[in-house]
């Protein structure tokens, strides 16, 4: 048992140096703001969303309501349906719009796959998901979009002005009239009151400044909120993802699958096929030399051996189609693998429950590559696999050795297509698996595979 000792916590009262200077990185913030790429790009986003809307609330009004109109004819059901469908299109450019201004990256949603005919191009449009969805989307952009973005902009702008009148006050020497007829250098007022000198001008001018710096922050929630909707309403949903998982997944097995005929085709060609014509032309030269009288000895020596190299080639085959230790259990197949490798090995194994054997060949197979990896690549001295559960369904196999490290990934995280760790990734996705890389340069380099222990779930 380990004991934790701990000493009690004191809590101290920040001193008001420490309190000015957690306000420092707020001030710097505000004053960064108005001059940052990111503020620019947002404001950019309000205003084409904002045109865009615009066009939306027409194409809605316009659209809909006409193919509404028609839809009692023959042709107006179509039209309304493609209507419908072309919504999709409004979809792409505004998840093009955030992904390019607003940094928000969201997963598509399928493409739109019709049943054949007419009758299944109109049922397939009325009942896709995607463009109902984006239909409330457009809605809420009549809203967000040009109503919210209209107050926004016109925000912005007054305080520009504003910040910026001094310079047309003292240049373009505005005048006013007021009830009485007075002239009044001013070009504001608010009542009775005139900013016509330059303590008021400069003073107005100074809160149009201040509110230059607060205004971005609006900007920002109000793209905020932007994202959100695009993300809840134009993003693949969750069912969309796991139909995609799983098309990824049985697409894995089939070409994993086919890889591993082919190369079986391939060994049973090169190998044990050559080998079994060798025995069969070493004892046909036997049975010509024993009909002459000869000695045949050696060519039936020569023919037992080659049958024993083929029987080994053949069980090296069986391994590789399922291991025959994992009869008795992924621990000692596991077991067997390690003893086998050129670096040492330090295995632990710890599962109470035995996983189905289609979990068991996934994670034998995928310590087996990445195990080869380790000796190829990693220039490790030692290797640690572990297998132990994580919860009551899954389990968690870790490979981890102490090479060089820096496994490249592309900079979205995502491993780099037709490598070997991508292979084992998709290997686990076949069944809802999931494989993380952790190889910062100059390692550890830690690999591991979470697995449920009765295969898909």
């Amino acid at each position: 048992m380990t004991e934790i000792h701990a000493e009690p916590t004191l809590v101290l009262d920040p001193t008001p140096g420490k309190a000015g200077r957690s306000a420092e990185p707020v001030v710097r913030a505000m004053l960064r703001a108005p001059f940052q790429a990111r503020t620019w790009k947002e404001l950019v986003y309000v205003f084409t969303v904002f045109v865009l809307g615009c066009l939306a609330v027409a194409y809605m009004y316009l659209g809909w309501g006409g193919g509404l109109m028609i839809s009692l004819t023959i042709i107006g059901v179509p039209i309304l349906a493609v209507i419908l469908l072309v919504g999709r299109i409004w979809g792409r450019i505004y998840r093009a719009l955030a992904k390019d201004l607003l940094g928000v990256r969201v997963t598509p949603p399928p493409p739109f796959r019709p049943e054949p005919g007419l009758i299944g191009f109109v049922k397939g449009a009325f009942t896709d998901r995607t463009s109902w969805r984006v239909a409330l989307f457009l809605l809420a952009q009549a809203v967000l979009g040009v109503v919210v973005g209209f107050f926004v902009l016109l925000t912005v702008a007054m305080l520009v002005v504003i910040a910026l009148s001094p310079i047309p006050w003292a240049l373009l020497d505005p005048v006013n009239l007021d009830a009485q007829g007075v002239e009044h250098h001013s070009m504001f007022q608010f009542g009775d009151y005139y900013l016509e000198t330059w303590p008021r001008v400069l003073g107005f001018a100074a809160v149009g400044l201040l509110g230059c710096f607060l205004a971005p922050w609006l900007v920002r929630a109000v793209c905020w909120l932007h994202g959100l909707l695009t993300i809840a309403l134009l993003s693949a949903t969750a069912a969309d993802r796991r139909i995609a998982e799983l098309q990824q997944g049985r697409q894995a097995a089939v070409d994993d699958s086919t890889a591993t005929l082919r190369r079986l085709e391939r060994d049973l060609h090169d190998g044990t096929q050559a080998r079994l014509v060798t025995i069969a032309m070493a004892l046909g030269r036997a049975e010509d030399r024993l009909t002459s009288g000869g000695d045949p000895r050696d060519l039936i020596a020569d023919a037992h051996a080659s049958s024993k190299e083929a029987l080994t080639e053949l069980r090296e085959l069986v391994r590789g189609i399922h291991p025959p230790a994992l009869e008795l259990g992924l621990g000692p197949a596991l077991e067997t693998l390690a003893a086998r490798s050129s670096v040492p090995v330090e295995l632990r194994v710890h599962l109470p429950e035995r996983p189905s054997p289609a979990i068991e060949a996934i994670a034998y197979f995928s310590v087996a590559e990445l195990l080869t990896n380790v000796v190829k690549h990693a220039d490790a001295t030692r290797a640690w696999i572990s297998v132990v559960p994580t919860d009551a369904r899954t389990i968690a196999v870790t490979v981890r050795d102490n090479g060089i490290g820096g496994v490249l990934q592309p900079t979205d995280g995502a491993l780099a297509v037709g490598s070997g760790l991508s292979g084992l990734a998709a290997r686990a996705r076949t069944v809802d698996g999931t494989l993380t890389v952790q190889s910062p340069t100059g390692g550890p380099t830690v690999v591991t595979i979470l697995l449920p222990k009765d295969g898909s779930r």
